[in-house]
């Protein structure tokens, strides 16, 4: 199915599971903004909606209701995630206001929420800026906590998957080498324990046997991730 389907699909699912305000606030807030990140960041980044839930309750710091437009939860790490346009957060905001809106985002890092603020004008003009950067952000973050359960990867071994993560996925010896300032000999060894577990891919030189960059392989961990 196409985004379309799987939007009514996903929307419909979740109206189903509220009553009262919750549903109230998800037919009211889920408005423009809310629909163009998720046709032109969320669908195009991750081709479902799986752990992502629109217009989320959570208390802040005074113990009121607050509903959050995303909130993304595969697993044991949330990220918050807020579209924000220029005139509802800048020109029409008080002094009150502005201060109850950074006491929230503050209050929301406390609850263990990673917060994310995506521009309402970038995802018109500039949507490919943000899927970029939330690709990096989220991997960041899943590599961090969910994807090493039970140690199964060193410090070494995350720090790479990290940076290869954030590179596009295409990574160069000599990339981990400056990027993480290590010996060669060390990212080798890793980056040979990494291939035999599945999460990176070598790549050899046209016409050679010579091994010159290293492809990252999603795991089921990383969301589903492309």
């Amino acid at each position: 199915m196409g985004f379309v389907e799987e939007h009514e699909k996903w929307l419909s699912r979740h109206k189903r599971r509220r009553t009262g305000e919750r549903l109230d606030r998800l037919e009211r807030g889920h408005g423009h903004g809310e629909k163009l990140f998720a046709e032109r960041v969320w669908w195009p980044l991750f081709g479902h909606f799986n752990h992502l839930h629109p217009e989320y309750e959570v208390s802040d710091w005074r113990g009121r209701p607050y509903f959050v437009d995303y909130v993304w939860k595969p697993g044991q790490v949330k990220f918050a995630i807020e579209i924000k346009g220029y005139g509802p957060h800048v020109q029409n905001t008080d002094r009150t206001r502005y201060r109850q809106e950074l006491n929230r985002e503050t209050y929301l890092q406390i609850a263990g929420y990673r917060v994310v603020a995506v521009p309402y004008d970038d995802l018109e003009s500039a949507p490919e800026l943000t899927i970029s950067l939330l690709k990096a952000l989220l991997l960041s973050g899943l590599l961090t906590n969910a994807d090493n359960e039970g140690g199964k990867y060193s410090k070494m071994e995350l720090e790479i998957l990290r940076l290869a993560a954030r590179s596009d996925g295409i990574i160069r010896p000599v990339d981990l080498v400056n990027g993480l300032a290590a010996d060669p000999k060390t990212i080798k060894r890793h980056v040979t324990q990494l291939c035999e577990k599945g999460r990176l891919k070598p790549l050899r030189a046209h016409g050679s046997n010579r091994v010159c960059r290293y492809e990252y392989i999603h795991s089921m961990l990383d969301g589903e991730l492309l």
